[in-house]
């Protein structure tokens, strides 16, 4: 059996009761709370999909970021506060975000999947429906695609430059620089806004509706699903920002910030994958580089 090595408390924990390295949490309303602000959500959307209006919606949506602040407010009190985030904890910290980024990569399998097999037999015979939907080709007949050399390229570099940015923001953490830290979250937060916004402009300026058919259908979700990423990433690092500028952050315990980079860069290499298949290859050849 493999020796497990105790790390002994961070300084100032004992006089927080943590005497160990694991952290046990106190009591929290947060996750019963969050189930009922969930349930709730969860309520108000299919409500609003019924045509009965979208106040149970908008109520569900507000408790869920209620939630969420007071749930991360309290685990920023543990690590800032209470010094509770001991290597072990970190481990595990490690761990679970890493899981999760493996649980949303799922997700966009499922979306991946759905517009390959549309569109790799979009004229399958056994697919009758389907055939009659296409016209037997995609994308299907009447369908105008998004030129991707357009504002979609220009996204492309809006996510790649953001990527730079968050990177550069990690090492200087890292480097015990946190004026420039401060600058390059500002400046990532900054362009998944501006990404953000471009991405409206597109959709408000698509030819095709999103119940239209199925090309449209399956690029709505997936690049839709993407731009919510965006935007959630966006909150995460601009959260990162507020309290890179409080001094939150130090060289060796700055786990908050590398979870929203790791986060960040997911999104950057989803996106380069949505560039490629859905919106160059799933035009069908209609738009080449200039």
């Amino acid at each position: 059996m493999a020796d497990v090595k105790v790390h002994a408390a961070p300084a100032g924990a004992a006089a927080e009761g943590v005497k160990q390295p694991y952290h046990l949490v106190d009591p929290s309303p947060w996750p019963l709370l969050g189930a009922f602000a969930a349930g709730l959500l969860a309520t108000g959307a299919v409500l609003y999909m019924h045509d009965h209006g979208w106040g149970v919606l908008a109520a569900g949506f507000l408790a869920v970021l209620g939630v969420m602040a007071g749930w991360w407010r309290d685990v920023v009190r543990e690590s800032v506060v209470q010094r509770a985030h001991t290597p072990v904890v970190k481990i595990g910290l490690r761990y679970g975000m890493a899981l999760f980024i493996a649980s949303e990569v799922m997700f966009f399998v499922a979306f991946f999947w759905a517009f390959f097999d549309a569109s790799l037999y979009a004229g399958e015979p056994m697919q009758v429906a389907r055939t009659e939907a296409t016209g037997g080709q995609w994308p299907p007949a009447g369908i105008e695609p998004i030129n991707p050399f357009d504002l979609p390229l220009m996204m492309t570099v809006i996510l790649l430059l953001s990527g730079s940015t968050v990177t550069w923001a990690h090492h200087a953490i890292v480097e015990g620089k946190q004026a420039q830290a401060v600058k390059a979250l500002g400046i990532t937060v900054a362009l998944g806004a501006l990404f953000t916004m471009f991405q409206l402009y597109e959709y408000s300026h698509a030819s095709f509706g999103f119940a239209d058919n199925i090309y449209s259908s399956t690029f709505y979700m997936a690049t839709g699903f993407h731009g919510f990423h965006v935007l959630i990433g966006t909150i995460f690092l601009a959260v990162c920002w507020f309290r890179a500028s409080r001094g939150h952050f130090t060289p060796q315990s700055h786990f908050g910030l590398e979870a929203a980079a790791w986060y960040w860069h997911f999104v950057d290499v989803v996106w380069l994958f949505l560039f490629v298949s859905i919106y160059w290859w799933g035009a069908g050849g209609q738009y080449a580089a200039h």
